[in-house]
């Protein structure tokens, strides 16, 4: 019963997403009541890291944020360090192994995990519905160019901060995704990788995509031949959505059981699991299709969008 949606901005320019991502989430609230989230994507910039970081699991213990900065100030000059809600965001210079700056943080304690690391990507989320997400990181104002989201029913795991969506790919600069069905053979797929020294941060089967797309892109895949793979790959009745710094994509399963609705403009992108979330942010005239099962598509950013300056989020 999860909802999901994705947006892009076909010319590559800063936009106001954060107001599409906002209404097309609030539409699809009633399919996920337990949490929310965004991942959004602004201008690269080669010379510095964006990471959100999680404090704590309910509250922040007093000094948490200047133990984690330390920590990073071990491997990066810290320009920026803000705290929200329960993440700190990081802005950092930083040119070495995206892991390694992870590990660093994450050795300050057991609940502390670095929820995002991009030179174009932030992922906020948090439990609760959409306006609570909005009212604490402001969402609606945020810009950039793509953005994927999420409204979370649980049916397995746990409702916390971790296990909300998107998830991000653990090491790898800017991927994540956001999941709607279920990965039947997402036990095997994590001993598999577990065997690997890949660590695992929730009992959420859709954690794996991520991990799994990032490792067949380190393969040598492309982004859309990663997808591709998937739905031979992955088991179960699914559909999602991931994004990379500079393109957004869905895949279907073999099965074609979970919806999912896109309309296409000659500006834009918009993906959402039912048709209604796309006519909350563009209007009721807007045209949309399903795409079958076993179905893949990809979209990449202009070259307009490259090292243009400014903030996501």
């Amino acid at each position: 019963m999860c909802g999901i949606v994705g947006y892009l901005n076909k010319s590559g320019a800063v936009c106001p997403i954060g107001r599409t991502m906002l209404s097309m989430l609030q539409a699809l609230g009633r399919r996920g009541p337990d949490s929310a989230g965004i991942a959004v994507y602004g201008p690269e910039d080669d010379e510095t890291v964006i990471l959100r970081v999680k404090l704590g699991e309910h509250t922040v213990p007093a000094g948490r944020k200047d133990q984690v900065v330390a920590q990073a100030e071990t491997l990066a000059r810290v320009t920026q360090a803000v705290v929200t809600g329960e993440y700190l965001r990081l802005v950092v210079e930083y040119d070495g192994q995206p892991a390694a700056l992870q590990q660093a943080i994450e050795t300050v304690a057991p609940d502390v995990e670095v929820v995002s690391i991009g030179r174009a990507l932030e992922i906020v989320k948090q439990v609760g519905s959409p306006d609570n997400l909005d009212a604490t990181y402001g969402v609606a104002e945020f810009v950039g160019t793509h953005a994927i989201g999420h409204t979370r029913l649980s049916t397995e795991s746990r409702v916390d901060l971790s296990h909300s969506q998107p998830f991000w790919a653990h090491g790898t600069l800017d991927i994540a995704a956001v999941h709607n069905g279920h990965i039947t053979n997402y036990h095997k797929l994590r001993r598999q990788y577990e065997m690997r020294g890949v660590r695992f941060y929730t009992e959420n089967d859709s954690e794996i995509i991520g991990m799994y797309l990032a490792d067949r892109m380190a393969q040598g895949l492309s982004f859309d031949q990663a997808l591709r793979a998937s739905i031979r790959d992955l088991d179960g009745s699914f559909c999602y959505l991931a994004a990379t710094a500079d393109q957004l994509g869905f895949a279907k399963d073999s099965f074609g059981l979970k919806p999912l609705m896109v309309t296409e403009t000659d500006e834009y992108v918009a993906i959402a699991t039912e048709e209604l979330a796309l006519c909350a942010a563009f209007g009721q005239a807007v045209q949309a299709r399903e795409p079958g099962p076993k179905s893949v598509r990809t979209w990449r950013l202009t070259a307009e969008r490259k090292r243009q300056k400014g903030v996501a989020a």
